[in-house]
This record gives structure tokens, C-alpha cells and sequence, in this order.
């Protein structure tokens, strides 16, 4: 499957791994970027460990929609570029996280209240530390989710996001947002 940037997260390396600043002790980023920093550079100058995230290039359409209702940050920006990610050779696959998007507001399948057990209950599916290994697995979590409505109000649509440990020195994805 193919996937778009959609940026880095700076994380403590103590801070549970997730892309939601609900579930993990976020960096803070620039106020104009959201909750990810828009290059490697950037969010390695913090100090913190950083992960690339990027989400499947087919969902992007659906996102840009609801960010565009939202008015949310530098996200669509780096979307719409539908750049791939730069550290899927050099970097560490730590699996797909379910994410969805309520107010540009970036949300965990691990932080609306039973998800993560509805989903497997329902599929099978299971997690380790709230990521999911296999990719087609998160797949079909995501599509589940969607389907289900458990989450509605909060989120309408899930995706399943792909985190990516960058190397202490990124050699790559280091220009300007």
C-alpha cells in the first residue's frame, strides 16, 4: 500500500508510543503545524525520540475533506504534497495505529473508551502497546471502526496511520515543511 507524510511526532522515549497527543506526551510542535512537526530536522532539534507518520495515500482524499471543514494546521498542506514517506528503508516499522480526526484534532482507537477491545471482540484483531503489526490488519481495523459508528460523535472515519522509528541522524525528509 502506498502512504503520504503526514509528519513526525517528538516523543519522550517514556511516553507511550501513539500519534494522538490524547495517549502520548507530544512534543509540542509550532502552533501552524498541528500536533507534528512538518520534517525530521525539526522534530529531532527537541531532543526526543521521533517517529514518522504518514497514512494511506487512498484515505487522503477523505482526510483533506474533513480538515478542510475544520480548518486544521499544516496537515493538509503536507498531504495534498502526497510525498511518501522518507523513512521506510532506514527507519524502524513499529506497526499502524487506527486514527481518526474530529476537529483536525488527531484521535487513538486506544483513547475513545473500548475500541481497541470492540475491535477485537469483533474481528479478532489484536494490539501490542495500541499498534497493530500487520498491516492488513490494521486495515481491516480501520474499515471496522468506520463501519461500526461506535466512535460517532468523535470520529466518522478511521485510518490506519503507519509509525515509523527515524534514525538518530535522519538523512533524509530534513527540508522545511
Amino acid at each position: 500500500m502506498e502512504y503520504v507524510l503526514a509528519g513526525y511526532a517528538a516523543l519522550p522515549r517514556s511516553s507511550t508510543v501513539s500519534v494522538s497527543a490524547c495517549l502520548a506526551d507530544l512534543v509540542p510542535a509550532e502552533p501552524d503545524w498541528d500536533d507534528w512537526f512538518p520534517d525530521a530536522a525539526a522534530a529531532a532539534r527537541t531532543g526526543h525520540a521521533v517517529y514518522e507518520i504518514g497514512f494511506p495515500a487512498k484515505d487522503v482524499p477523505v482526510l483533506l475533506a474533513e480538515f478542510a471543514a475544520a480548518g486544521a494546521g499544516g496537515l493538509p498542506d503536507r498531504l495534498a504534497r502526497a510525498e511518501p514517506p522518507h523513512h521506510f528503508g532506514d527507519g524502524k516499522l513499529l506497526g499502524f495505529e487506527p486514527v481518526g480526526f474530529d476537529c483536525g484534532l488527531c484521535h487513538s482507537w486506544g483513547c475513545l473508551g473500548g475500541l481497541v477491545d470492540d475491535v477485537r471482540h469483533a474481528t479478532g484483531i489484536r494490539a501490542r502497546d495500541g499498534l497493530i503489526e500487520d498491516e492488513a490488519a490494521a486495515v481491516e481495523a480501520a474499515r471496522w471502526l468506520t463501519a461500526s459508528g461506535l466512535s460517532d460523535p468523535k470520529v466518522f472515519f478511521w485510518t490506519p496511520a503507519v509509525l515509523i522509528g527515524v534514525p538518530a541522524t535522519p538523512l533524509r525528509g530534513t527540508g522545511p515543511g
